[in-house]
């Protein structure tokens, strides 16, 4: 499984599986060879039984500056079928991590730019160190944030992300916590405790129920709650509950006892 020359894949702990973008030399920029290496990772952990949860983390000092810059030169030259393929193949390598049926938590220290602030976003879960800074940096560039703009707008809404992505203004861990880009912020000493204690309550639950709460949340927007999202949860619910999984559950807890699919 690391067959790799851009990531490397670690156990991080029994279900936990680290994905660690290893460009340090360039602030872990990603080009079109991470860009594939990701998402064939991404495929082969949702694929693998054994893993639960999956950490997505930078190697260095910083989690990643995006774009690589002379990956961005080369599309600047090519055709727009080429520029086309390219960019299809980055969003779908977003895509795969957002719709990934398994918990995803960003491990974020240090810089994040750019496409890097987008793959924090594109995760569930977002941890930063107090030393972390976000910029969704494209415009000085003369290019947008087209495929990360999504996942940026879902995690901090319309405005965040418009002033964010106009002004590519550089904000701190605190207030990237204020607007929720990042959903816990801590010393960069502390960082690892922290990813391991969500961790820990991430493999506390059902594996098939979260899978579902994923699948059922993608499908739910902020507003109205409708006859048709009222009949979708309803019959979510009443499929799941005579699930095996679900049954276990409650006996593991009438049983006082841990349930069968958290680690020993």
């Amino acid at each position: 499984m690391n067959n790799f020359s851009t990531i490397n894949i670690t156990m991080r702990a029994a279900g936990v599986a680290q994905v660690t973008m290893a460009r340090p030399n360039v602030f872990n920029a990603f080009d079109e060879v991470m860009v594939g290496e990701l998402d064939t990772a991404f495929d082969q952990l949702i694929a693998d039984p054994a893993v639960r949860v999956i950490v997505l983390a930078g190697d260095g000092k910083h989690f990643s500056a995006g774009a690589d810059l002379q990956w961005m030169q080369r599309a600047s030259t090519a055709t727009l079928e080429w520029n086309l393929a390219d960019a299809r193949r980055f969003a779908g390598m977003f895509s795969k991590i957002e719709t990934c049926p398994k918990p995803t938590v960003a491990r974020v220290n240090g810089a994040a730019l750019g496409g890097g602030v987008g793959l924090l976003c594109a995760c569930d879960i977002a941890i930063a160190s107090d030393n972390a800074s976000f910029s969704v940096s494209e415009a000085k560039f003369g290019i947008i944030p087209s495929v990360i703009g999504p996942y940026v707008t879902n995690a901090v809404g319309k405005r965040h992300a418009r002033r964010l992505a106009l002004t590519t203004t550089r904000i701190k861990a605190d207030e990237a916590l204020r607007i929720g880009l990042v959903h816990q912020v801590t010393s960069l000493a502390e960082l690892d405790a922290a990813i391991d204690a969500t961790v820990t309550e991430l493999l506390a639950g059902g594996p098939q129920a979260q899978r579902e709460i994923k699948e059922l949340f993608a499908q739910l927007a902020v507003g109205p709650i409708t006859p048709e999202v009222r009949e979708l949860t309803a019959s979510t619910i009443s499929r799941i509950r005579g699930s095996d999984e679900a049954r276990e559950g409650f006996a593991a807890f009438l049983e006082k006892r841990p349930a069968n699919w958290i680690p020993a």
